[in-house]
């Protein structure tokens, strides 16, 4: 127990050194992927009923919340099978244990209502290809497309999957994934790295009369396997865009594309190679603009030697242009041993910061969820106080939409009786003449005096869940605050801000003169209890409480008149989820002091 702590420790502090100079951007992508197949991340087990289902996905979108995500990739369709009531595929086995057994409700439509109620993105991720997982399994449906369609099945190693290079197998995969694009409320598709199989010593694929058949003028096979992949990917693309233009489209590609041996603009990389091994030229598709975003899988470490994490980071920045560049973190390999790289706490804040200081590198998306709420190595909690301690908008993709909605108007501010909250509030804008609307909003809280300027990230204050028109902010300081909101609309565009309101506290100067006030806290960061010091200049009524950022109250720690002098109390915080917290005093019903706490767990 001793050693993690101390590794624990070691972490935290090589979080705070690694992050003190480089700190969250106003705009970062950052996502987590949700995996269903083999019940990896939800629902954890086929024998879970539909209530607890849906209280382990709230629980995960919780958590992720908390620390500081704005985005999931949920796997819709891992193997020609469904989350979703589909007019064409069964349901997947991994809800119920029986592939085409319904699980009494509609996951898909439950999870995206759930995310929207976050304000995060909700990308529908599909495997195109995969069909069957095990080939010898007996839990089939009748209604799967390898009983309906056995032609277009070809069994490779222990799996079977869709065959590339039939025009049918294109049209029914873009089919299935327009069906959900039509139907439902999501904000991207998804697809992952899986292609053609990956090589299996033993093993080839048996496309040989499709080659014949479909050859599409092509005289070398794996010229025409890889275009058979690029037809699909463009069409998918291109059907998207023609139904729902707001509707994004990425894909999260095996890290190498090519080694600078096999191709001079290759990376300076000797692994596996997406463009020969699985048919994906997958550079192609991003400089193509068939997709809006590409998150290449880099789970290596820094100064792997294969494949060099400080080497594929700048390689893919300098391929996306003017599309987004997202890193997949291999977070499941924190604490592994076969690359002793991943056993050193520092590993990941190390990556996290070459990834901010390369141009073009737009965020992240975490494999995977439940890796995430293991906290490996202290992972989450580095993510909640250091990361992700500050919340961010996701990227604009100006291709997309470039018009940004109107400002919001009729700020208006209003303090409490106790002089300890602010509450805002505002009139939602006039619909902006591309039709764009508001779909959530930026309140941002600047000193009396300062400029206000939006790309200060220090100055966001909350940014809204969905398009409600007031916030109510802890009023922590006896400052003089200025505020003003402004509004965003559902592609991340961001309107000029509102008209500014100012607020203040006024004291006599009785109150001023007596400054009473907290203490630093002891042991600060701290798991289970603290010890919280305050001095009293004068006495008084005192009301010493815990907030979370979200300005909800978390406990009430002194509520008693005392008289002059320096006092201390313990906070245990029992269940009190990791995270940062803020403690304010009051002395006679005037806010007098704060500091932030931070748990760790």
């Amino acid at each position: 127990m001793l050693k993690q702590n101390l590794t624990f420790a070691f972490f935290i502090a090589c979080s705070i050194s690694l992050f003190a100079q480089n700190t969250s951007p106003k705009r970062e992508f950052r996502a987590a992927w949700i995996a269903h197949v083999s019940n990896i991340d939800w629902p954890t087990s086929k024998t879970l009923t539909a209530d607890q289902q849906r209280s382990e996905f709230v629980n995960m979108l919780n958590e992720l919340k908390l620390s500081g995500f704005n985005a999931v990739v949920m796997q819709v369709r891992p193997s020609c099978d469904a989350i979703y009531p589909s007019p064409y595929e069964p349901w997947s086995e991994w809800l119920t244990g029986t592939q085409g057994k319904s699980p009494g409700y509609d996951p898909l439509k439950f999870m995206i209502e759930e995310t929207r109620k976050r304000g995060m993105e909700f990308h529908a991720w599909f495997n195109p290809y995969r069909a069957l997982t095990n080939i010898n399994s007996t839990n089939v449906d009748t209604g799967h497309v390898s009983k309906k369609h056995p032609e277009w099945v070809i069994p490779y190693s222990t799996i079977g999957f869709l065959d590339p290079g039939l025009p049918d197998v294109r049209s029914y995969v873009t089919t299935i994934i327009m069906d959900v694009v039509r139907r439902y409320d999501i904000d991207a598709v998804h697809f992952d790295d899986y292609f053609y199989p990956y090589p299996v010593t033993g093993f080839t694929i048996n496309d040989n009369t499709t080659f014949q058949n479909h050859a599409r003028g092509f005289t070398d096979k794996n010229n025409w396997r890889r275009d058979n992949v690029d037809v699909l990917i463009k069409m998918v693309g291109d059907s998207i865009k023609k139904a729902k233009p707001y509707v994004k489209f990425g894909i999260s590609p095996f890290g190498i594309w090519r080694n600078s041996g096999s191709d001079a603009t290759g990376s300076a990389t000797n692994g596996l190679q997406s463009y020969s091994d699985i048919f994906a030229d997958s550079r192609k598709w991003i400089q193509q603009g068939w997709l809006d975003y590409i998150a290449p899988q880099l789970y290596w470490s820094i100064g792997f030697t294969v494949a060099r994490y400080e080497v594929l980071v700048p390689w893919w920045a300098n391929v996306v242009g003017n599309r987004h560049l997202y890193i997949g973190q291999g977070i499941h390999r924190i604490g592994t041993t076969s690359d002793p790289n991943w056993t050193n706490p520092s590993e990941v804040p190390k990556q996290f910061r070459l990834n901010r200081s390369t141009p073009s590198v737009s965020g992240s998306v975490h494999f995977s969820a439940r890796q995430v709420m293991k906290n490996l190595l202290g992972f989450q909690d580095s993510l909640r106080n250091h990361i992700y301690n500050r919340p961010a908008l996701i990227p604009a993709m100006r291709w997309m939409d470039s018009i940004p909605p109107l400002a919001p108007t009729n700020l208006a501010a209003t303090i409490n009786n106790a002089q300890t909250q602010v509450t805002l509030s505002w009139n939602r804008p006039n619909t902006a003449a591309d039709g764009g609307r508001a779909s959530y909003y930026v309140v941002y809280r600047f000193l009396k005096g300062d400029i206000i300027d939006l790309t200060q990230m220090a100055a966001i204050r909350h940014i809204t869940p969905t398009d409600t028109t007031s916030f109510t902010d802890i009023y922590a300081n006896p400052s003089a605050f200025v505020y003003v909101v402004t509004a965003v609309d559902r592609l991340h565009n961001e309107s000029a801000p509102s008209n500014s309101a100012n607020v203040g506290i006024t004291k006599t100067a009785e109150q001023a003169e007596f400054s009473s006030r907290l203490l630093p806290n002891y042991p600060n960061p701290f798991s289970d209890v603290t010890t919280v010091k305050y001095e009293l200049k004068q006495a008084g009524m005192v009301h010493i409480k815990v907030f979370n950022v979200n300005g909800a109250q978390i406990a009430t720690l002194v509520n008693e008149l005392k008289t002059e002098g320096i006092y201390e109390t313990e906070w245990h915080v029992g269940d009190v989820i990791s995270g940062t917290y803020i403690c304010t005093m009051q002395v006679n019903g005037v806010a007098v002091s704060s500091q932030r706490m931070v748990i760790v767990k």
